[in-house]
């Protein structure tokens, strides 16, 4: 069983929990601090059609387009390898 230097368990966040966790953090927060909060934390998703594929816009919380993904799930894991929370926009 894994542990840390105290000899408790270390216990590593699911994606699930973490987006759980700043969502909740969201709901908290005041005006002024939601409209500074997120551009080292939030990406945004947008589906993106094109030439009849259909890609996924990834845009930073300020909306400056940061990427294109294949999919959803490709879009979601490359926001996640950044410690970034994915948010949907539809």
């Amino acid at each position: 069983m894994g542990g840390s230097k105290k000899g408790k368990p270390t216990q590593t966040k699911s994606a699930h929990d973490v987006i759980e966790e700043m969502h909740a953090r969201a709901r908290a927060m005041t005006g002024a601090e939601l409209r500074d909060w997120g551009l080292t934390e939030v990406a945004y998703l947008r589906p993106l059609p094109y030439e009849g594929a259909s890609l996924v816009a990834i845009y930073a919380a300020d909306g400056t387009p940061v990427a294109i993904a294949e999919d959803e799930a490709s879009a979601v894991d490359a926001i996640l390898e950044q410690d970034m929370v994915p948010t949907f926009l539809h």
